[in-house]
């Protein structure tokens, strides 16, 4: 009985894996992790308008059926989709959400252009008053006349 297990246990360890073992081993394994909150799908009105369009155009007995399941769509998908454009729900959704973009001002380049500029010749004229302010002072220790140019 032993000698036959001993027999059993050499011919399987020589024997080629089966073909489901080989299939198995060959795909890789499907990945555990579950997603703590998954993800709504969102669809684009441009593509929930084609598919309604699409599906208005199938003629052949379960022909919506194969384009739903091509698509990866539910019925309930479609009927919801086919209200909100009998409502014209679905153009308005065209346009896009959320603040208005500012309109851009064709002179803002030169406005700018310009702030930069008195902002560099205020510069220059604080300079210009520290440099008066100086030659005042040093005018009045040297006992010069600034208006005339002679001394006092």
């Amino acid at each position: 009985m032993q000698r036959l297990r001993e027999e059993m246990r050499e011919e399987s360890i020589n024997a080629p894996p089966p073909l489901m073992e080989a299939k198995r081993s060959a795909a890789a394994p499907p990945d555990p992790e579950v997603v703590d909150k998954p993800n709504r799908r969102r669809f684009a009105p441009s593509y929930k308008l084609r598919i309604v369009e699409e599906a208005d155009r199938c003629r052949e007995l379960g022909e919506v059926g194969r384009l739903l399941r091509r698509e990866g769509l539910y019925s309930s998908h479609l009927t919801t989709w086919r209200k909100a454009a009998r409502c014209g729900s679905l153009s308005a959704l065209s346009k896009k959400r959320g603040r208005k973009a500012n309109e851009r001002n064709p002179l803002a380049g030169k406005v700018r252009k310009l702030e930069h500029e008195v902002v560099r010749l205020e510069k220059e004229l604080h300079k210009a008053h520290l440099i008066i302010d100086v030659q005042g002072k040093v005018a009045g220790l040297l006992g010069l006349s600034l208006e005339d140019g002679t001394s006092s």
